[in-house]
């Protein structure tokens, strides 16, 4: 529960005016004035929760990237301590995250083919890093945190349903301690399954697998304040150790390079490049939707303000750093984040702690790790996997609206099937069809009078609200544009050859909120031929910005002054002062 005492809420998001100089581009700096004594203890004790789970994710997500898990944890030290400097939210954890994992996997391995050299899929994930950082920065400049919008609802959850079952499918063979040469879920899926057939499972591997992944699952159930993945790990290193499980055909990550990473510039062809920055706008996009709404989420916890455009360039901030130390891409991550506000963190300083840590042991403990399993890694990110799901999700989708479940299942299978890049492409590209698809064929009803019922609405919902005859009144849901136009133009014709047919079609017209240069060269003839068949074109609830572009385009006088009106009911008046038409109940 968020903390609500007098001066708190204040205090974290500091006064309501703009900063300026250094902290606004900065927040890190005005964070550092700012501090309070108190905070100090609980930020510390944050930190110090958070490095627990930050070392096993970090590894693991690394090798779900194709790179060594010692990548991992370079790219969270320096991605945690841009942020703090960067980052506009107080509580907000970035680091390596597993739904990029896949995507930089992908596009290190299967566009641009680094042929399982570590080195060369180093580099160019740092290039990959650094390409993604600037993407985000310069969109946060430009405040276009509108493009997360690229993303509905129904896409991101097939999107992140995909993803899960990509994921979970490619780990399934490291869980049980052998490896499947093969590309894409049908492919890895077959060759799980035969791989199993054919023994290749280590059943020792199997056991460690197994067990940490249940460990992690239950404890983060029915125990959601316990470090799991730090006790599956611990007692997964621990076991190994004990029972000498390297000897038994369980592979281990072995011992870390120690101290610092190396400061490297990252560099690339001009043809690598092209090829990486295609896989950049899509991680790039992902990784902003996923920023903004996890920003969003426990900014309402504790009733600060999301300033989107600054998480945009501190999380660009995090990939540049982590870019220039073997970093790969990052994202925030709300797993990471609510471990962070659990266990009571009040500034960015608890990443820094969380960065401190990591730093010492590379320093003084690379040995810690040498004797963890890889299949306890798998199982991390299995049990990531499994969190990134939303069938639920997709489940309402299907009761609720079947098309938007369609458009879910679509994104799903663009990323089982087509692979993880193709995916996201797929999914924007569902997204933006969607939202053209509601303007092309926008819903568009008749209005009628119901009987005591305030105002005029839609036949379908009220079948026998009475009606004037000789008059039509059309709602039309969309703005008036070229991929539309055709569709307006068509209904009106059908309306005006009705039996018998209408003197007036009254447009309803407050939800067209622009008429552009296609629509108006369709509306002058529309209005000249509907007249010729005695009907006449009127207007009511135009907006005033609309009105003013039907004067530009002289489609005032054609359509005529006298037919524009206000309201509805000073349409419906004029209409029976002209005519003395009574209403008539339907049907009659």
């Amino acid at each position: 529960m968020a903390d609500r005492r007098p001066g708190l809420e204040q205090a974290m998001t500091g006064p309501r005016e703009q900063p300026t100089g250094a902290a606004r581009w900065m927040p890190g700096v005005r964070a550092v004035t700012t501090y309070r004594r108190r905070w100090l203890a609980k930020d510390v004790v944050a930190g110090l929760v958070l490095s627990s789970l930050l070392v096993p994710q970090g590894m693991a997500y690394a090798e779900l990237a194709g790179l060594p898990p010692i990548t991992g944890l370079y790219t969270t030290v320096f991605g945690l301590l841009a942020y703090a400097v960067f980052g506009a939210s107080r509580v907000l954890v970035v680091g390596p995250d597993s739904s990029l994992g896949p995507m930089i996997a992908a596009v290190l391995i299967g566009t641009l083919g680094s042929g399982g050299d570590p080195a060369v899929a180093i580099g160019l994930a740092s290039i990959l890093a650094l390409l993604v950082g600037v993407t985000m920065a310069v969109a946060g400049i430009a405040k276009l945190g509108f493009i997360a919008d690229l993303l509905s609802k129904p896409t991101q959850i097939g999107y992140m349903n995909g993803l899960a079952v990509t994921i979970f499918v490619s780990q399934l063979p490291k869980l049980c301690g052998f490896s499947v040469d093969a590309e894409g879920l049908v492919r890895e899926a077959t060759g799980f399954v035969r791989g199993l057939a054919d023994g290749d499972a280590v059943p020792a591997a199997c056991v460690v697998g197994l067990v940490t992944l249940t460990i992690i699952v239950a404890l983060q159930r029915w125990l959601p304040k316990v470090p799991a993945v730090l006790l599956a790990v611990a007692a997964a290193i621990g076991t190994t150790s004990l029972l000498d499980l390297g000897e038994h055909g369980v592979d281990l990550v072995g011992p870390l390079p120690a101290g610092f990473p190396p400061f490297t510039v990252p560099h690339a062809s001009w043809s690598q490049l092209v090829l990486l920055l295609a896989g950049a706008v899509g991680i790039t996009i992902v990784s902003l939707t996923d920023t903004i709404s996890t920003a969003s989420s426990f900014a309402a916890r504790t009733g600060q303000e999301v300033r989107a455009d600054q998480e945009m360039i501190g999380v660009g901030a995090a990939n540049v750093a982590a870019s220039f130390f073997q970093g790969f891409p990052v994202s925030t991550s709300g797993s990471r984040t609510a471990v962070a506000a659990q266990s009571g963190a009040r500034t960015q300083l608890t990443g820094v702690v969380g960065a401190a840590v990591i730093l010492v042991m590379l320093v003084l403990t690379p040995g810690l790790l040498r004797n963890l399993p890889q299949p306890a890694l798998a199982a991390v990110v299995i049990a990531a996997s499994l969190s990134l799901a939303d069938v639920p999700g997709a489940v309402r989708l299907w009761r609720r609206r079947r098309l938007e479940f369609l458009v879910c299942l679509t994104a799903f299978l663009g990323v089982a099937l087509l692979g993880v890049l193709p995916g996201i492409a797929v999914a924007v590209g569902l997204s933006v069809l969607n939202v053209f698809r509601r303007v092309w064929w926008p819903y568009q009803t008749e209005l009628r009078r119901a009987a005591d019922v305030p105002g005029y609405h839609d036949v379908r919902s009220y079948p026998d609200a009475e009606h004037l005859p000789g008059l039509v009144l059309y709602r039309f849901d969309a703005p008036l544009i070229f991929a539309n136009a055709r569709v307006f133009r068509d209904q009106l014709r059908r309306l005006a050859r009705t039996d018998p047919q209408p003197v007036w079609i009254v447009l309803a017209a407050e939800p067209v909120t622009d008429v552009d240069t296609t629509a108006a060269d369709m509306l002058g003839p529309l209005v000249a031929e509907l007249r010729e068949r005695g009907t006449t074109l009127v207007w009511a609830e135009l907006k005033d910005p609309v009105r003013r572009k039907l004067d530009r385009y002289g489609l005032t006088e054609s359509i005529g002054p006298e037919h524009f009106f206000a309201t509805l009911d000073e349409a419906v008046a004029a209409y029976r002062a002209r005519t003395g038409e009574v209403w008539t109940a339907a049907g009659a």
